[in-house]
């Protein structure tokens, strides 16, 4: 027969049992929701790569401008073309295009795809660096009061926006939508994970947002952050 120190026992320990368990169900939900929140907010490779090429968009139309200034005589101040080829040097050349030479390319050569593509990005990579050394050299007060090194800077810029239009047009329509299809899942969901990893080490947290504010920054002193502006009056 029990008496009613043991029934009273009994319901005390099945209602902590009861307790524990909607607690560890609790947690357990709140972990897995964190985790897929995470999932959520992760970045693919691809993705990360083509909204990097949005920043190289915004400081071509950048060079656009200073250019503009330039042919129509007009005051340009060295600081934000100084700065903008900066942000190329730093965001694209030494970090983004980086990426892409020691992640994406070897990979593709070794799945044998788009070989003839990835040989030619390379070499449009390493020509870049050398007009950016011209336009790094070139954006100094002195220089834009010379006829000669004006000339100079106008022609780098042009070429730069010449070759990485379309650079990056078919990095996005043609590379990154292919990368998928040479990796495994796991190792495409590891590469964004180190790719992140990567940019965190360089620019620190939320290193893309960071450049992000510098180059509409730079357009705020130059008189082109305002979207609206692009619109045609048609």
């Amino acid at each position: 027969m029990k008496t009613n120190d043991q029934s009273s026992r009994r319901r005390f320990l099945k209602a902590g049992g009861i307790f524990i368990a909607a607690s560890g169900n609790s947690a357990a939900a709140n972990l897995f929701g964190k985790e897929e929140e995470k999932k959520e907010n992760e970045v693919s490779p691809p993705e990360d790569l083509m909204r990097e090429h949005g920043v190289l968009k915004r400081i071509l139309l950048i060079y656009g401008e200073a250019i503009r200034r330039i042919d129509s005589k007009e005051d340009l101040p060295p600081e934000p073309l100084a700065d903008s080829a900066k942000i190329i040097r730093d965001f694209i050349e030494d970090y983004h295009e980086k990426l892409e030479e020691n992640f994406l390319f070897p990979r593709f050569k070794e799945a044998n795809k788009l070989v003839d593509l990835v040989d030619v990005l390379l070499q449009q990579h390493q020509a870049g660096r050398r007009l950016t050394d011209i336009t790094m050299h070139l954006a100094t007060n002195q220089a834009l009061k010379n006829a000669d090194d004006r000339r100079k800077l106008v022609d780098s810029m042009r070429q730069f926006i010449r070759m990485y239009n379309p650079h990056e047009a078919r990095e996005d329509t043609i590379l990154c939508p292919a990368f998928r299809g040479i990796v495994s899942a796991h190792e495409f969901d590891s590469l964004g994970e180190d790719f992140e990893k990567k940019e965190d080490e360089l620019f620190g947290e939320d290193g893309f947002f960071k450049v992000v504010d510098r180059v509409a920054e730079i357009e705020k002193r130059l008189g082109i952050y305002d979207l609206a502006q692009f619109t045609p009056k048609t």
